[in-house]
């Protein structure tokens, strides 16, 4: 069973991978990249913090950056755990591959991954009932995840994985958040 889902994981990644187009790889090499989008985490603390905020959005702030750290974290462990090799320095399979950007390290599960689920997905569930296109915003995790397997540093498991970590992670912290810090009883609805 293990070495099917391998085989698949490896097949899917050439295949995905070797539909990269040269004259795009600049555009990918951007897009991937975390710092890239700071200005749609802006967007989210000012949608997380609009108008006046109140000491229940400044906790909800707090829950949300209390979470990215715990998914740093639990991704940095895993991958030293782990230790599966990532595609472009894996010798088995870089030669065979599109390599856009080269990373070291493990694989995985992805971390651009589980950090762009969790926070999309702790800010849909924050602001859900405050604005009902949240919605839309899970774009961005899905177009990410897709620009690793173009660069040539995640196979698809790692992508799922990642993605899984950060949804049952942003879920966990929303249960905390209710449980523990939410002091507004008309919260219960998130």
């Amino acid at each position: 069973m293990l070495e099917k889902l391998l085989t698949w994981d490896r097949e899917t990644f050439i295949y995905l991978n070797s539909l990269g187009i040269e004259k795009y790889d600049h555009f990918w090499s951007f897009a991937t990249n975390i710092s890239t989008w700071i200005p749609l985490y802006v967007l989210f603390a000012y949608l997380l913090l609009t108008k006046k905020p109140n000491k229940e959005d400044w906790r909800k702030f707090a829950t949300v950056f209390l979470m990215l750290i715990f998914v740093l974290a639990l991704t940095g462990i895993t991958k030293e755990w782990v230790g599966r090799l990532r595609p472009s320095i894996d010798e088995n399979i870089n030669t065979l591959i599109r390599i856009v950007k080269a990373s070291n390290g493990f694989s995985f599960f992805s971390g651009h991954s589980a950090f762009s689920f969790s926070l999309t997905t702790i800010i849909v569930l924050f602001l859900k009932h405050k604005y009902k296109w949240v919605w839309v915003f899970y774009i961005w995790p899905f177009f990410l995840a897709f620009s690793r397997i173009y660069v040539g540093v995640h196979y698809p498991v790692d992508l799922i994985t990642g993605a899984t970590v950060g949804i049952l992670s942003a879920n966990l912290f929303v249960a905390i958040y209710l449980r523990f810090i939410a002091h507004d009883s008309s919260l219960s609805h998130l």
